[in-house]
């Protein structure tokens, strides 16, 4: 890529979708031994999807809430995603095979070039870490009121998370050896 954009430096990002609605999960909390805790759990079935990406290097992050998963959406968040990189900056962004990521209608923009991971291996995503992240803190346990509070949620968690801890949380071994 680098032979491809001279005049370009690379910055390697990952990206990925949630999907957060109204039907939550649990998640684990401390509670006393032998004695069932109480929680929260709302039956429904609106849900948003949550596109990020993340560059481990230095814990920037990128994210758009979305109704839906699809190649029109993708093509969205790529838009909204480019215009976000630097001028200088051409973007490998490492995804996963999802119908909508290699859609022969996606018009990928030319500061990023897509990266497909192997099939069947979600862990070498490090946004995985930051979905578990996010259920576990923000988004279980949780009633929300409708679709605009789904969106709501979306936007806090996402927001509360700080370039230390998108670093701490994606941050592997293999990332930091190809980066360096």
């Amino acid at each position: 890529m680098a032979e491809a954009h001279p005049d370009k430096r690379v910055e390697l990002w990952f990206e990925d979708e949630a999907r957060v609605g109204l039907k939550g999960r649990t998640g684990h909390r401390w509670w006393l031994r032998g004695v069932r805790p109480r929680g929260l759990r709302q039956q429904g079935y609106e849900w948003a999807h949550l596109f990020g990406a993340v560059r481990p290097a230095t814990g920037e992050g990128f994210a758009l809430v979305l109704p839906e998963v699809s190649t029109a959406a993708m093509q969205a968040f790529l838009d909204h995603f480019a215009a976000a990189v630097a001028p200088d900056a051409q973007v490998a962004l490492v995804l996963d095979g999802a119908g909508w990521h290699v859609a022969r209608d996606l018009a990928v923009p030319v500061n990023i070039t897509l990266v497909p991971l192997p099939a069947y291996a979600p862990e070498l995503n490090p946004v995985e870490r930051v979905w578990l992240y996010l259920r576990e803190r923000f988004l279980s346990h949780r009633v929300l009121d409708g679709y605009g509070a789904v969106v709501d949620a979306c936007c806090e968690a996402w927001n509360a998370l700080t370039p230390e801890r998108l670093r701490s949380l994606t941050t592997y071994p293999w990332i930091a050896k190809v980066t360096s």
